[in-house]
């Protein structure tokens, strides 16, 4: 299950559910916890943020989370942390874990069979990728209302 770290108004956005940060326990059932933890967030985010949350948005939102966080428990070992927060105009998906290699996008490949999930996040979202002392962490930007 999913344990609460932080739940709390954030200096640029409105409300008390401006930020939220998950800790996940990094084995395969997470990944539903985490699409849960992202919709619940949204849900309480959506009637206290001026733009608030598109339908769009929220689909979105999910399937990068389904992806970072498969990624996650893919190639690193242990806990997960999930980080949600509404920044200005968007969204960021934010998620922590303990392995040391970076993440690559691959080149588009219709002959390869799976690791699209990068490639779909980068399509849909603004992606990077940092280097921590411990593990990574990788952010997606998903726009409220893109132009």
């Amino acid at each position: 299950m999913a344990g609460r770290i932080n739940d709390t108004e954030g200096d640029r956005c409105d409300g008390p559910d401006a930020e939220a940060s998950f800790a996940l326990s990094g084995a395969g059932s997470c990944i539903a916890e985490a699409r849960h933890c992202t919709t619940d967030f949204l849900t309480r985010t959506e009637g206290r943020h001026p733009s608030r949350m598109p339908g769009r948005v929220v689909s979105l939102a999910e399937l990068v989370v389904s992806e970072l966080v498969t990624n996650a428990c893919k190639y690193a070992p242990g806990p997960i942390q999930l980080r949600l927060r509404v920044v200005g105009e968007a969204l960021e998906v934010e998620v922590w874990d303990s392995g040391p290699v970076l993440p690559t996008v691959s080149d588009a490949d219709p002959e390869r069979v799976g690791r699209h999930g990068l490639e779909v996040v980068k399509a849909v979202a603004h992606l990077t990728v940092l280097r921590e002392t411990v593990g990574k962490r990788v952010t997606a930007r998903i726009l409220l209302n893109p132009a």
